[in-house]
This record gives structure tokens, sequence and C-alpha cells, in this order.
């Protein structure tokens, strides 16, 4: 029978615990322990030290994810090391300090950048993450330890790369955390150094203008079109052009047509969406005020096509200048301008049935391989 006592064994264990951990399959390092210990067939009964230490299954994954994902590993280190450092400047006031796998650089695919913040009021870091514009959860998190009971907050934020950031009271800024990995004082670095770190790995320049740019919160474009397009049902519209009623109900039955006539058409059938969006914004001017409220977010043709619609109309109508039209019709997109403007005349009708914002925008996101920035 094999036994905790053989040192192979045991380093067995910490591979496999590793690679359970490594693939996101287990997230607790005890669990991942007893599992690899399984797969080896091992008895049940064995003591907790016969078993790898955290430490020993933590070093495994940086050599599993050296191994694996080799100079991508390391580059992605660096940039969420200064990703760390931007948001902790801008959160200078809750005394930052950067823990786990980003600072000791036990970093593996799927990490998160771990911040702790010492504040007595959530909602003041919140309100601080909307002024930067970034998307985040609140987890209030009650842990049982030792028969006591602890009560975490975490806010788990949206970025170019993950954040966790946990909110301690103020009176806890000089608490010396411990490790469950090490069971000694936590590895962290406040904001100062972190800035002096990275200027001696990656050199003073780098890491001070590193540190001035701008951060960049991930943004869902679908969910800004979403945002977009649900005020037009309050846009009541004139009944002699739109029988149909509100702008919502226009725009919808305008996809559903591009839809038949373009499935495949992301930029188009995107085109036909949220041709009107600006109606909720600035009813007079609502192609220009569209344009402004989507800009990098839809492609150049798709903005050529909102841009150019009502044009299309005049252009269909005769009543468009000669310059203006003679410009139109050497436009490279005149055929999906005009196939446009057919959809959009038609999709001004009562009674039709169409589906919601969120499935138009659930297909259109089907087809969409890549973000536009």
């Amino acid at each position: 029978m094999k036994t905790m006592s053989d040192e192979r064994v045991r380093r067995r264990i910490a591979r496999i615990a590793a690679q359970l951990m490594y693939e996101r399959l287990e997230s607790e390092y005890f669990t991942a322990k007893r599992k690899a210990a399984k797969q080896l067939g091992l008895a049940y009964r064995y003591r907790p030290h016969d078993l790898p230490t955290n430490r020993e299954i933590r070093d495994q994954i940086h050599v599993l994810a050296s191994l694996l994902e080799g100079d991508r590993r390391d580059d992605a280190l660096r940039e969420m090391r200064f990703d760390a450092l931007r948001l902790m400047r801008r959160l200078e006031r809750f005394h930052p300090a950067l823990i786990g796998s980003v600072w000791t650089g036990h970093i593996r695919k799927g990490s998160d950048i771990d911040i702790h913040l010492f504040s007595d009021s959530v909602t003041a870091v919140t309100m601080t993450l909307d002024e930067l514009g970034f998307a985040y959860e609140v987890e209030r998190k009650r842990v049982i330890k030792h028969n006591e009971e602890r009560l975490f907050t975490h806010v788990h934020v949206t970025g170019r790369f993950p954040y966790e950031l946990t909110v301690y009271p103020a009176d806890k800024l000089g608490y010396v955390f411990k490790s469950s990995i090490t069971g000694k004082a936590i590895e962290r670095a406040t904001l100062p150094e972190l800035m002096q770190y990275l200027e001696r790995e990656y050199g003073p320049l780098d890491a001070e203008e590193a540190a001035r740019a701008p951060i960049e919160p991930e943004v869902d474009r679908f969910e800004m079109f979403r945002l977009l397009l649900l005020p037009l049902e309050g846009v009541k519209q004139d009944a002699r052009a739109h029988p149909e009623g509100d702008a919502l109900y226009h725009s919808l039955q305008v996809f559903e047509l591009a839809k038949e006539e373009r499935p495949w058409d992301e930029e188009f059938l995107l085109a036909a969406l949220l041709h009107d969006v600006g109606k909720a914004i600035e009813p007079r001017e609502h192609v220009a005020a569209g344009l402004e409220a989507l800009l990098g977010m839809v492609s150049e043709r798709t903005a050529h096509l909102i841009g150019r619609h009502l044009e299309a109309h005049a252009y269909a109508d005769g009543t468009l200048g000669q310059k203006a039209a003679r410009r139109l019709a050497a436009d490279a997109d005149l055929e999906d301008l005009m196939l446009l403007n057919d959809l959009d005349r038609a999709g001004r009708q009562r009674g039709v049935e169409v589906g919601t914002v969120d499935e138009a925008l659930d297909y259109i996101r089907s087809l969409a391989d890549e973000p536009y920035l």
C-alpha cells in the first residue's frame, strides 16, 4: 500500500493538486490535496501534515504555469502589476495593498488582481469605482473559522483583468494578516512599495509612464447598446410618418426585416437596430447624437450607414440636392444604404410581432468575433 511517508508520492500529490487548481477544477488547497490522494489510490486515513503543504502546491502551480504559458505568462504578470498600480493610485485614499499571486508572481490562467482596501464605508469605494467607469459587484461573505464568524466584503471589478477588492474597516490598517499558504504574515505591497518594485524591475521611465496611463475598464458594448435602445420606448413619433408608435418598436421591426435580408451581416444588423438611438438623446439632431453616443463601439461601416440613412431617404424621394445626390450615388455603400432605407420605411407597421431588445442583441452578439476598439 502506498503511504504518505513516500516522498515521491507526496510530490505526485502536489503535482496533481496543482494541476487541479491550475485548471480551475478546484479552488481550495485542502480539497485539491484530498482529490489528488484519492486519484493515487491512497487510504483515507491520513494526517493533514502528511499531505504536501499549500506552499509546495503553489510552487508546482508556478512550474506548471511557466511550462504551459512561457513568455506569455511573464508578459501577463507585468501587465497585471501595472494595472494594479493604476487602480491603486486612484484608490490611494483607501490605503490599498496588493496581495496574492500578482504580487508574489505565482499567477496562473484566470488569476485575478487581489487588493486590500481600508475604509469604514464600502459606498465610498463603490462611488469611486462609479466615477472611474468600472462595472462591479459587491459580495458579502460570511466565514466561520476557529468557531468565530467573520464577515468579508469583496468588490469584484470587471476590467481588462478581473479584480477582487477586499474592504476592511479602517482600524485594520495596521493588522497583520496571515497567509493560508504559509501561515506567516501575508505577502503584500503598499502603493509606495509597489512603485519602487516596478521601477527596479522594469525601469523608472516605464513605471512612471504606465502609472500615469488612464485605466481602461472593460466596456460591454452590447450592454451599452441596450442602455441606448431602451429609452426609445418612451419616444412617441408623429403618427403620420410612424403609425406603428414608439421608436423602439420601430427599431425592432427594422432589425427583424434586416435579419431576413442579411442574417450574417453583423454591421448591417447593428445599423438597422441602432439607426434611431439618437432620438432619445436629441430628437432634432438624432443622427449626430446617435453617432456620438456610439463612438468607438461600432465599426466604421455601421457608423457610415447610420450617418447617411437620412440622405438615403431624401435620395429615394428625389429631394436630395444635386451635389449631395452625386456624392451619394458614388458611395461604395449605396446598395446597403438604399436597402436600409427600404427596411426603415417598411418597419412602420402596427401589430407586427417583434422580438425583445435582448433577443436582438444576443443574435448580433453571436455573430461578433471581436469588439470594435
